[in-house]
């Protein structure tokens, strides 16, 4: 379970423009959203881990604070990333 090591430097460099910048808010949104993606397929699976869904909706309240900051202070960059990661219909 959780993001290899790989998969984690590729969204830092896809997201952060190198591998340096994994403070920026994109990226620490888009690992969020791996990890609430990674955890969604889990619950298929193992529908009664309740201790597990509490820590997903701690990284879903999580996300959606960054994304609520993203879109207060730079509107066009929360409109790209949103559109970016397909968080929004």
């Amino acid at each position: 379970m959780g993001l290899t090591k790989e998969k984690k430097e590729q969204i830092i460099l896809e997201h952060g423009g190198n591998d340096k910048n994994s403070g920026k808010t994109e990226v620490q949104i888009a690992l969020l959203t791996k990890r609430i993606e990674e955890l969604t397929e889990h619950f298929k699976v193992h529908s009664k881990d309740h201790n597990s869904r509490r820590g997903l909706l701690k990284l879903v309240g999580q996300r959606r604070r960054m994304l609520s900051y993203l879109s207060r202070s730079d509107l066009q960059r929360y409109r790209d990333l949103i559109a970016k990661l397909g968080l929004r219909k």
